[in-house]
């Protein structure tokens, strides 16, 4: 089996961008409060507090490896690894692996801020953005195209590349018979960071990658790349690397999992 990277990013938003280029001195506020005079001019400006993709810093990315006959859930990095250090274990990963990435609203959101963010930081990563240059494969499906599976943004496939049709991940794993989100959503992040609790962000990050994952494996079905049967050991397999974890939130994703 062709190893898949299901990914997911969590980010907060990047004040000392918003700063610099709005030409503030960030030092006239104290963090919280500067945070606070940031997202109400965003919202004053555009009726939404909600940042641009290039002033979002990334604080999580986590990931589900299916590879082999192993499926392995976790968080990129240390809860004190820098924005940087995220990005490039990010892309070592598709440098080592050319995995098939999945995500769910990746072609909106995650991957836009990784390149931009990627670009502030200097980051090399040949691999994700080879056109077809360097290996003739990568000519017809690469990481970039829209169209091209070597990515798959479920979201913007489900809904036929229609942004009327989107869906939340949440809605969807729910209706599916999965868990959804628990205790958190991605409102909640800046708060959460602000208050010290990355390890509580990375765990959300996780389940988000883990419904992302399942919900995938209902597609797989639905297309006929899974039968019945692969599908039931594939569903089992999510199911034991949850069990074999023995954190609290896996606990409590596995009492949601009907």
């Amino acid at each position: 089996m062709h190893p898949t990277l299901v990914f997911d990013i969590e980010t907060i938003p990047d004040l000392a961008g918003f700063a610099a280029v709005n030409g503030i001195d960030q030092a006239v506020l104290p963090p919280d409060e500067f945070a606070e005079m940031a997202l109400l001019a965003r919202r004053q400006k555009t009726g939404s507090d909600f940042m641009p993709h290039h002033l979002h810093r990334i604080v999580a990315i986590s990931c589900v490896l299916r590879s082999g006959d192993q499926l392995k859930v976790w968080s990129l990095g240390e809860t004190d690894s820098n924005e940087a250090e995220l990005i490039q274990r990010f892309y070592d990963g598709i440098e080592r692996y050319t995995p098939q990435l999945v995500s769910w609203n990746g072609g909106g959101f995650d991957l836009p801020v990784l390149h931009y963010r990627s670009l502030i930081h200097g980051i090399a990563a040949a691999r994700y953005w080879d056109w077809g240059d360097d290996d003739k494969e990568f000519k017809w499906n690469n990481y970039l195209g829209r169209y091209h599976t070597r990515h798959l943004d479920l979201m913007d496939v489900l809904a036929m590349y229609q942004p009327r049709a989107n869906a939340p991940l949440d809605q969807m794993a729910k209706l599916c018979g999965f868990p959804g989100k628990l205790g958190m959503d991605g409102s909640k992040v800046l708060h959460a960071f602000q208050n010290g609790e990355i390890d509580a962000i990375r765990n959300y990050c996780e389940t988000d990658v883990m419904n992302t994952w399942l919900v995938y494996l209902r597609f797989q079905k639905m297309r006929g790349t899974l039968n019945e049967a692969a599908y039931a050991a594939e569903i089992e397999l999510a199911r034991r690397t949850v069990q074999a974890h023995p954190a609290a939130h896996w606990q409590e994703f596995l009492s949601a999992w009907a």
